[in-house]
């Protein structure tokens, strides 16, 4: 049996082979960047758009925003439950509208029946 010492040295292993991991990757994907970043600046560098220097400065300024980004962003709590879709059919009550609104449209109604009214007459 599993003594409280040996599951308290194995929890600790994992929380550092996790911690490890994850550096691991998070550094492979600023090398990823940084390799990106590189690329544009030699381009632009090439057409003449920036000086060498300038295209080293750059390179290390977008991968500092990058990391700086990745530590200052909060993560996004995630929903404990589905979000819910609600279904409209024709046989609904249609939504409250705000008074206001309701007498605006009834008097463009009222207005376009009149043209509408005016245009037969007019034929």
């Amino acid at each position: 049996m599993m003594g409280l010492g040996d599951l308290v040295q194995k929890a600790v292993y994992l929380g550092i082979g996790v911690a490890s991991y994850a550096g691991e990757k998070a550094s492979a994907k600023l090398g990823e960047l940084r390799s990106q970043f590189q690329i544009l600046a030699d381009e632009m560098v090439e057409r003449g758009e920036m000086t060498s220097e300038e295209a080293r400065r750059f390179v290390d300024e977008m991968v500092n925003k990058a990391q700086q980004q990745a530590v200052e962003a909060p993560e996004t709590p995630r929903p404990t439950e589905p979000r819910r879709i609600e279904i409209v059919t024709d046989d609904d009550e249609p939504a409250k509208a705000d008074p206001s609104d309701v007498g605006q449209m009834r008097q463009q109604v009222m207005d376009l029946q009149e043209e509408l009214k005016r245009l037969r007459r007019d034929q």
